[in-house]
């Protein structure tokens, strides 16, 4: 009986492996079936790099957009990651017992609150504050770049919390056995040591910044324009792509599936960049 359970889970295992495995195959398949003939028709040097996004003339250039989800997604990073990475480093060496289950059940809170929360947040009290002390349009990019920083902080955090907890503790007894202070044993013996674990929760938040459409639609200005600046409107990848597919038709359906394909591909890029960074690390450990 024990074998016949045992061989039972193996197969509801493999049976659960390999629906995972088929479904991003088929994403994967019906992305570059319908998106590569599209960048064949438009020409992909057009397609990659044109700066005019005009569906009426059958333009369709992305570099603006591509520009705009890599300028959001830096500022979300640049200012997210610092956030998130200190407030990790409270919770595991800093916080307080009784004040440690109020802040985690807030983090844990952040994660489940709706895309479109967060938007409706943006429009309603970030774009106006915006708008008063620049004294031009709230919705811009640094607007978005704001809230995507608040939206990627408990991604970041829930895995950077796990990532330093799991170094034994050793590594902080021992800084302390040669001198060093509490601050320096965490930052100098813990996170170093945490140092993959950190990274997986950056690219965590990297792929939640450069995925997100709703709320970015509602703060970010959505123009189909070169970036001008940090307080000027944008449209990302994302944001293009659900704005108008819902009355596309034809070679303009099939350019915002092909937007679709590169943004998987830039997806992806970052993901093995990443990946090798993290084998050079250890092997140079």
């Amino acid at each position: 009986m024990n074998q016949l359970k045992e061989r039972g889970m193996k197969i509801v295992f493999l049976i659960a492996a390999c629906t995972s495995v088929l479904a991003v195959a088929f994403i994967c398949i019906f992305l570059f079936a319908n998106g590569i003939p599209a960048i064949g028709k438009i020409g992909v040097a057009d397609f990659l790099f044109g700066e005019t996004w005009r569906p009426s003339n059958d333009i369709y250039g992305i570099l603006p957009m591509i520009l705009g989800s890599i300028y959001v997604t830096a500022g979300a990073i640049i200012l997210g990651v610092p956030i998130a990475l200190l407030t990790s480093v409270f919770l595991a060496y800093y916080c307080p017992k009784r004040m440690y289950p109020v802040l985690q059940s807030a983090v844990s809170l952040m994660a489940g609150v709706p895309s479109v929360v967060y938007g409706f947040f943006g429009l309603v009290m970030i774009v106006p504050t915006m708008q008063q002390i620049t004294g031009r349009d709230g919705s811009n990019m640094l607007t978005a770049s704001i809230l995507l920083a608040i939206m990627i902080l408990p991604t970041i955090v829930g895995v950077t919390e796990s990532a330093i907890r799991s170094v034994p503790g050793s590594y902080y007894e021992g800084s302390l056995a040669l001198g060093a202070t509490h601050e320096r044993s965490v930052f100098c013996a813990i996170l170093p040591a945490a140092k993959s674990g950190l990274i997986a929760g950056v690219v965590l938040g990297i792929g939640r910044a450069i995925g997100e459409t709703m709320a970015v639609i509602m703060v970010a200005g959505n123009q189909a324009r070169m970036p001008a600046g940090l307080l000027r409107g944008i449209r990302t990848l994302t944001s293009n792509i659900v704005l108008e597919m819902g009355y596309a038709a034809d070679l303009h359906r099939e350019a915002l599936i092909a937007t679709g394909v590169v943004l998987f591909v830039f997806i992806l890029i970052i993901n093995l960049a990443v990946s090798l960074l993290n084998r050079r690390a250890e092997n140079g450990n």
